[in-house]
């Protein structure tokens, strides 16, 4: 991969040594990044490790005190295979959630190159005005988009700024806190499978447990109060299903919805579509397939290019120095933003399939 170079530095300057970074590590959102910008996180991606753990935890205590019994009391393998089901179903809920947490949700890189505001007479003066928003056209409605001052950009139809991430991000849905990870365009997908599936999860361990404590039953002859006695694992799994399923049970039915009216998170709270028509209902078919079976657009940021950055040492004395600190520092700024976009050049954009003029 090529390596993009500074600028020229300007008179009265001394170049210093040629520092190569990675884009990931001058990144100027709030997002944490793995394995050399491989993986991209939220700032509060520790809050996965506590979704895992409430979701291990209990998978472990399935596994010990409940599916280990079921094998001895299944003949002809099923208990094996209640085990074996269990298991694989819980390492795909995890890799779902990875997908969703540590991968770029649709960030819009910002603009290095603001766009020239325009210039009106007022008072025999020329005030500088950038219009706050736009007018498009998306299959026939006009939607209004904004300017974001952070991104330097018109931010695209359903794109909005996520204060949490601090980066535009294409259709934005919400910044889930149980991901550490804004929703947006390229991890909606596997979002929904992730709570859809942990709904399934939880419906899995809550019914064996109820087929457990049945086969105590039958198995002693005893009532049902004293069966429950007897397993306080599977009382404690499940009250936590049951409490779980509530959360996940409908938030499930809740994005069902969103997909069916093909609306985002965002767009629902904010009653964007309750006085007029939504402009990109398609269908409740259509809506769906749109989701989960077109292909998901490649990334707009390429967090592992290579950025050269050059040391300026300024040649003035010390004091004239400190007092151009804030200058260099805004050129600096100026710099890498234009190795963004060189950067970013690289990637393919993605065509919209709506009809936007």
């Amino acid at each position: 991969m090529n390596s993009v170079t500074l600028p020229e530095s300007q008179a009265g300057a001394v170049e210093g040594p040629v520092e190569v970074v990675r884009a990931y590590k001058a990144w100027e959102g709030s997002n944490i990044f793995c394995l050399g910008g491989r993986f991209v996180f939220g700032p509060d991606v520790r809050s996965v490790f506590w979704t895992i753990s409430l979701i291990v935890a209990p998978a472990s205590v399935f596994c010990v005190f409940v599916a280990r019994k079921l094998m001895d009391d299944f003949a002809g393998g099923w208990g094996i295979v209640i085990m074996v089901v269990f298991i694989v179903f819980t390492f795909y809920v995890l890799v779902l959630l990875l997908l969703t947490s540590g991968r770029d949700p649709g960030i819009i890189p910002r603009n290095a190159h603001p766009p020239e505001p325009e210039r009106q007479e007022n008072n025999m003066e020329l005030t500088p005005r950038l219009p706050r928003t736009k007018d498009v056209i998306i299959n026939g409605v006009t939607v209004k988009v904004k300017y974001c001052d952070t991104c330097k950009l018109y931010r695209p139809p359903r794109c909005s700024h996520c204060s949490i991430c601090d980066n535009c991000v294409e259709q934005f849905d919400h910044h889930c806190p149980w991901v550490g990870q804004c929703i947006g365009l390229r991890n909606y997908r596997f979002f929904f499978m992730f709570v859809f599936s942990t709904m399934l999860l939880c419906l899995y361990v809550h019914g064996f447990c109820w087929v457990y404590i049945r086969r105590i039953m039958d198995g002693e002859d005893t009532s049902l109060w004293r069966a429950m006695a007897k397993t306080p694992a599977s009382i404690a799994l499940i009250i936590y299903t049951f409490l779980a399923l509530w959360f996940v049970g409908g938030l499930s039915v809740f994005h069902l919805y969103l997909i069916s009216t093909n609306q985002s998170t965002y767009e629902n709270f904010r009653f964007q579509y309750s006085m007029r028509e939504n402009p990109y209902n398609k269908g409740i078919a259509r809506n769906f397939m749109e989701i989960f079976c077109t292909s998901i657009p490649v990334s707009k940021n390429n967090f592992r290019a290579k950025l050269q950055k050059r040391t300026v040492m300024s040649s003035q004395s010390l004091g004239s120095s400190f007092a151009s600190t804030n200058r260099e520092r805004e050129k600096s700024k100026k710099f890498l933003g234009q190795q963004f976009d060189s950067a970013i050049g690289t990637v393919p954009n993605r065509t919209d399939g709506n009809n936007m003029t």
